[in-house]
């Protein structure tokens, strides 16, 4: 008789963690932004002290802007899918931590921008400039 594979809460295969996950869907997102010309500068940056924040990914685009890229994934749209758990709170995190990227900048920094970019279940979807400073 076959194993039936069934799924948690979070409607993933049992034994397979959230973080796993992310990291998957940033290597998918990573992939899909160098085929298009895009070039990483550090992946999971991460401000000090408390409360600070992390950036998924920090690129540089073609036209050479600084963008920081927060990747979300999920496997169903309840609460608002990927998109809606971008949170103003999360936001905030992520500004501080591009704050503190920022200043450690050798020299005057390039233009820079917020993406989001979600994986759901109907595909990817691409927010440029979702919000600013």
């Amino acid at each position: 008789m076959g194993s039936k594979i069934t799924s948690d809460v979070a409607g993933r295969a049992p034994g397979v963690s959230s973080k796993s996950l992310g990291d998957a869907a940033e290597e998918r997102v990573l992939v899909w932004l160098r085929d298009r010309g895009w070039r990483l500068l550090q992946r999971h940056y991460r401000s000090p002290g408390r409360g600070g924040g992390e950036i998924d990914l920090v690129m540089l685009d073609p036209a050479r802007v600084l963008v920081f890229v927060e990747v979300r994934q999920r496997s169903r749209a309840n609460w608002g899918g990927a998109l809606a758990s971008v949170t103003r709170a999360k936001q905030r995190r992520i500004i501080w931590a591009a704050r503190h990227f920022l200043h450690r900048w050798p020299g005057e920094p390039p233009a820079c921008r917020f993406d989001v970019v979600a994986l759901e279940p109907e595909g990817l979807r691409w927010i440029e400039g979702a919000f600013t400073l």
